[in-house]
């Protein structure tokens, strides 16, 4: 069970020994503090609770830094819950870093999306919009019809519609690791996360490895 919280620092690229290049996302992962460990017996499943990026204690409420303080650690802005399954080491107070990954391991990292702000069905679903010919001349862009008349009478629940698009919680899956410094608790994957630069995300072991 490998995981930890980071922040997405953006997009850069290696080269390899050969001279390929290799796109990769920087994620300044950890060091997360094991905040509280769950169990069958106690919450009826397996999970660690982790906390990220030490903060003044004002900035949390008081709930937050009576559960913190009663395990002595420090102000932590972001908590997040990962699950296992199986045994587990890990105890209360530990420090992770992210020299629990290395090189060529896979993982998932979980994130939200960048906000689009509304957007209409040809950018929101794909739609390819109306035709061009006889004589339409503004509704190039529009859905189209979207129900029957007396049966149903209704719009359908679901319908893709127009609307605002973004900030959604998106898994990218099976990402390789290409880059792990230790001293600077840095972790590079092949490939985009979702989120903007600056947004947290959680870097987990890929679970269809």
């Amino acid at each position: 069970m490998k995981g930890l919280i980071g922040r997405k620092l953006g997009m850069t690229q290696i080269f390899d020994a050969e001279g390929f290049v290799t796109p990769i996302t920087l994620i300044e992962a950890g060091p997360c503090f094991v905040t509280q460990v769950k169990t069958v017996q106690s919450d009826g499943y397996q999970a660690i609770q982790l906390g990220f990026e030490e903060v003044k204690p004002v900035r949390l409420t008081g709930g937050q830094r009576g559960h913190l303080q009663s395990k002595s650690l420090p102000a932590l802005r972001y908590l997040r819950e990962l699950r296992f399954n199986g045994e587990s080491s890990i105890k209360e107070g530990d420090k992770l870093t992210v020299d629990v990954f290395s090189k060529a391991d896979r993982v998932d990292v979980v994130g939200v999306t960048k906000g689009k702000g509304f957007q209409g069905g040809m950018k929101r679903h794909g739609f390819r919009g109306g035709s061009m010919t006889h004589g339409q001349s503004d509704r190039q862009r529009s859905p189209g019809s979207i129900g029957a008349t007396t049966t149903p009478g209704r719009v359908l629940k679901g319908k893709r519609m127009p609307g605002h698009m973004g900030v959604q919680r998106v898994t990218s899956e099976n990402l390789r690791i290409a880059l792990v410094d230790v001293e600077r608790n840095l972790v590079g994957v092949c490939g985009a996360v979702p989120g903007s630069k600056g947004a947290i995300v959680m870097v987990k072991q890929a679970r269809k490895a």
